[in-house]
């Protein structure tokens, strides 16, 4: 037995760290060891892993210019479920190395990252037979790429002011490489691996929720639910084998044949409809390259719901890919013919291209409603974009400042303030510019035909479907940004659509909010659409809120009578006189202020007629007994309406005539309306 003095094992180690295995030789060394083959958490004990992600840590492969890149990549792909727990901290610990380097003496020392044709490599055959065949062994490494990926670009982007003081800038991968990625898909699969999967799925999602806000809506979820249910799978275990039968060049044939014979392509959509999300995808191009010939009016309404139950389900698996195509597809004609194809980056830097698409499909509500999944979704795409780009082109603010640092400084915040004010600014106006077209879509058709016109009226036609499609997408955007609604009411928008936005828009309600401000305004017309916006608001909502919005509008309805002069005074109150007879409606409390506002307005305007005194004192006369004597007297005067030619008179008056007459007319609603009411 030999025996060693304590003393001396210390000198052992000093000798096997700095003289026999030193640093250089062990990473040197680390590099060439193999990597653990199918990697999963069930293989325990101290793996290569271990070693790796120690040397990472102390940034061992930088300090001695050793290339680990690819020692890593094969780990990745060598990995199985269930997950091994140091798989996650390696990769973060490896991108912190590619991008922040060692130290700032030396900023070139930094890994190197993985390359775009490796990444493309494991993704090959994602989808369909080939994906299922090789699930087991390709899923892990690739939702382990995903987060690599994820997590390397969110990193870049937290790192970017430091990078461009440093003035280093490593590679940002492409975005046609995401474009390649099913993001979505995996997602799916990592939810119902969760399990197996330890923390990757939340780390995705939170990922997702960052970098692509777009894929994580909350009505692409509640599909998802109903689309991945126990009734479809119901549906799928009494699927025939027909149904796997059909090859997309059939359904292209039976698309070529749509106007003289819907049954085949019927079929064969029905058919389709049975199999899951990824089996759809070899059909999405041939389902979304015929979209244009759906808006035929001969086109059945089956026919449109069950492509719009395909798109849905495909939406689910490569929404990025299927939007850009149906946005393509969609396109009017000419457009088509010029053959000019917009791409994913198109559609985010400009949500508003979705809008630009065929007429008809403003009139077809499952393809409109395809086309509002859409366009919800680039908005908040382009709002992800523009904030990554800010934070891209954060070095363009340290090249433009000042040498001298305190200044320096300064100028970078001033400079940084402005621009978030106006990345702020864009997105403000391309979302209300958003709900301006879409509440223009709303109005009816100026060239239908009185039939047409009529047809559009009813509640059982596609210009109601329209309506309520948009207005559902209306709430949400109110609701995640009520400073949209704020925007859009302050910008005005047609009044005949009022009853529509306030009766169909559940978050309306908080326009009562900013009503006194937009009151106060000193252009006419918005004080005239505040004030038949708040009448539409308080039959909606009868609140205590809007009692005491509507004895506002009344008192400044009261001040406006003798500030305005004739002909501003006939623009405002002609258009506002019937508001009061719905102030009247839902508070009954007004009656009396009303009655005074209005007999008030009638004196005002008898007073400034000289020549037509005699006309208009019999009127004065008529209000003060019908605000004295309303029941006795409105009968009568319902019984003696105006003639023909009384009315055209009418036209030809002096305002202050017609506004008598106007003032005349709102007390007798208001009276019919209140005797209607007992």
């Amino acid at each position: 037995m030999i025996v060693i003095k304590p003393s001396s094992l210390s000198r052992m180690k000093t000798i096997f760290t700095q003289e026999i295995f030193t640093e250089q030789v062990v990473t040197a060394h680390a590099v060439r060891v193999p990597v653990t083959s199918n990697l999963s958490a069930n293989i325990t004990g101290f793996l290569p892993i271990h070693c790796i992600y120690q040397l990472l840590r102390s940034r061992a492969f930088t300090k001695h210019k050793v290339s680990i890149k690819d020692w890593i990549y094969t780990q990745i792909c060598e990995t199985t479920t269930p997950l091994h727990q140091q798989l996650i901290p390696l990769i973060d610990v490896y991108i912190n190395s590619i991008i922040t380097p060692a130290s700032k003496s030396s900023p070139e020392a930094t890994n190197k990252p993985i390359t775009e044709q490796e990444i493309l490599k494991v993704f090959q055959g994602h989808a369909g037979e080939n994906f299922r065949q090789n699930q087991c062994s390709k899923i892990t490494t690739q939702l382990l790429l995903l987060y690599y990926l994820l997590s390397y670009e969110e990193a870049l982007l937290a790192n970017s002011k430091t990078l461009a003081a440093m003035q280093r800038k490593p590679k940002s991968y492409s975005s046609l490489l995401m474009d390649q990625i099913p993001i979505k898909f995996l997602i799916r699969q990592a939810q119902g691996l969760q399990q197996e999967l330890g923390g990757l799925h939340s780390a995705l999602l939170r990922l997702l929720a960052t970098n692509y806000p777009h894929l994580c809506i909350v009505d692409d979820w509640i599909c998802e639910e109903e689309i991945t249910g126990t009734d479809a799978l119901l549906r799928r275990m009494l699927m025939t084998h027909s149904a796997k039968s059909h090859s997309p060049k059939q359904l292209q044939d039976a698309f070529l044949q749509l106007q003289s014979n819907h049954t085949q392509v019927m079929q064969i959509l029905e058919h389709l409809t049975l199999l899951c999300a990824s089996d759809l995808i070899p059909y999405a191009e041939v389902l979304t390259a015929n979209m244009s010939q759906l808006l035929n009016v001969s086109v059945a309404r089956r026919l449109l719901q069950t492509v719009n139950k395909l798109w849905m389900t495909l939406n689910t698996v490569m929404p990025r890919r299927l939007w850009v195509m149906t946005v393509n597809a969609l396109q009017p004609s000419l457009k088509l013919a010029r053959s000019h194809k917009y791409t994913q980056n198109d559609l985010m830097i400009d949500p508003l291209i979705v809008l630009r698409c065929d007429a008809r499909v403003l009139r077809c509500p499952p393809l409109m409603d395809i086309t509002l999944h859409m366009l919800n979704g680039y908005l908040l795409a382009s709002k992800a974009y523009l904030n990554s780009y800010l934070k891209e082109t954060a070095d363009q603010d340290i090249k433009s400042s000042p040498s001298n640092a305190m200044a320096m400084q300064g100028q970078t915040e001033t400079m940084e303030v402005t621009r978030e004010e106006l990345k702020n600014a864009l997105l403000s106006a391309q979302d209300s510019a958003a709900v301006q077209i879409l509440l223009e879509v709303c109005l009816p058709s100026e060239d239908k035909s009185p039939e047409q016109l009529e047809i559009e009226d009813s509640l059982l036609c596609n210009l109601r479907e329209v309506q309520c499609l948009i207005c559902c997408l209306l709430h949400q955007m109110f609701i995640a940004d009520p400073n949209i609604a704020k925007l859009v009411h302050f910008q005005g928008y047609p009044c005949q659509l009022l009853p529509l936005t306030v009766a169909g828009i559940p978050s309306m309600h908080i326009c009562l909010d900013f009503i006194p401000e937009l009151i106060a305004q000193p252009e006419l017309e918005k004080q005239i659409f505040a004030i038949q916006l708040l009448s539409h608001l308080c039959i909606q909502y009868a609140l205590p809120k809007s009692l005491s919005m509507a004895r506002l509008a009344i008192n400044v309805m009261g001040t406006l009578i003798t500030v305005l002069t004739q002909a501003k005074r006939f623009s405002f109150f002609m258009p506002t006189l019937p508001c009061l007879v719905l102030f009247c409606q839902t508070f009954p409390p007004l009656y009396e202020d009303i009655m005074s506002l209005l007999i008030q307005i009638g004196q005002v305007c008898a007073s400034n007629v000289a020549t037509q005194t005699r006309d208009v004192d019999p009127i004065i006369t008529r209000l003060q007994q019908l605000k004295e004597k309303p029941k006795e007297l409105s009968s009568a005067f319902n019984l003696f309406p105006l003639s023909v030619s009384a009315i055209k008179d009418l036209e030809s008056l002096d305002p202050d005539v017609q506004l008598c007459h106007q003032v005349e007319s709102t007390i007798i609603d208001i009276i019919n309306m209140s005797v209607t009411s007992v």
